[in-house]
């Protein structure tokens, strides 16, 4: 039974993983069909969102399954109980690849994006790609000091969003209202995505060591809004 138990704990960690690879690649599949007009490339992401979110249901199955028949404690408690919140951010991080995508399917077959922030834009991708992969590998190794450097990859992808929105503010701006908005969704699902990467971060160091940061906890809470967490 317990060898059965710690095989289901590894399949819960490897799916984590997975979850992770399937919404990089959503991301930077979302980012060329934004980019590149691409509407096939919107459609497949747009689609693809389902198998997110079939991952995160027979996760969350899996974890509660487990939770009743193996009653486990501690650290094996920690990991079933942390799996359903990871795949939760997992499963929005898939989501706003999907939004990003929308914005490339609602303008097709022009491009949604102006010439002069394309270099910005294809960077919020970059970091995006860059932390979901790292992301991955925190999970994959539980390895606190990794995770605690995807807070950087935040900062940057931070600093990214300042770059876009002082474009849109500056008084130069000559694409309209409508170019205007839709960069300013695609810039906040950008740095939505990057927090909930580092929110699964915050929870592998929790699995670790047993210990929540309550500020993080808190500034976690305060930045989600019901459209785009």
């Amino acid at each position: 039974m317990r060898n059965a138990f710690h095989e289901d704990l590894d399949t819960i960690s490897d799916q984590l993983v997975e979850m992770t690879r399937l919404a990089g690649s959503a991301m930077a599949r979302a980012t060329t069909a934004l980019l590149d007009a691409d509407i096939q490339l919107a459609e497949s992401v747009i689609d693809a969102d389902k198998e997110l979110d079939r991952m995160r249901e027979g996760l969350d199955a899996l974890s509660i399954d487990l939770l009743a028949r193996q009653q486990p404690v501690a650290t094996d408690l920690r990991m079933v109980v942390t799996s359903m919140r990871m795949s939760a951010d997992l499963e929005r991080m898939g989501d706003l690849a999907r939004h990003v995508a929308k914005v490339a399917r609602l303008r097709y077959p022009e491009s949604a994006v102006p010439a002069d922030i394309r270099a910005t834009i294809l960077q919020m991708g970059q970091v995006a790609e860059r932390i979901v992969a790292k992301c991955g590998q925190v999970i994959a190794a539980k390895d606190v000091e990794d995770a605690k450097t995807l807070e950087r990859d935040d900062d940057a992808m931070d600093e990214l969003h300042r770059t876009l929105f002082s474009h849109l503010i500056d008084g130069t701006w000559k694409h309209g209202t409508e170019a205007a908005v839709d960069m300013t969704l695609v810039g906040r699902y950008y740095e939505r995505f990057a927090d909930h990467a580092v929110s699964v971060a915050h929870r592998v160091v929790y699995l670790v060591t047993g210990e929540w940061d309550v500020a993080e906890d808190h500034e976690e809470q305060e930045d989600r809004s019901p459209g785009l967490r």
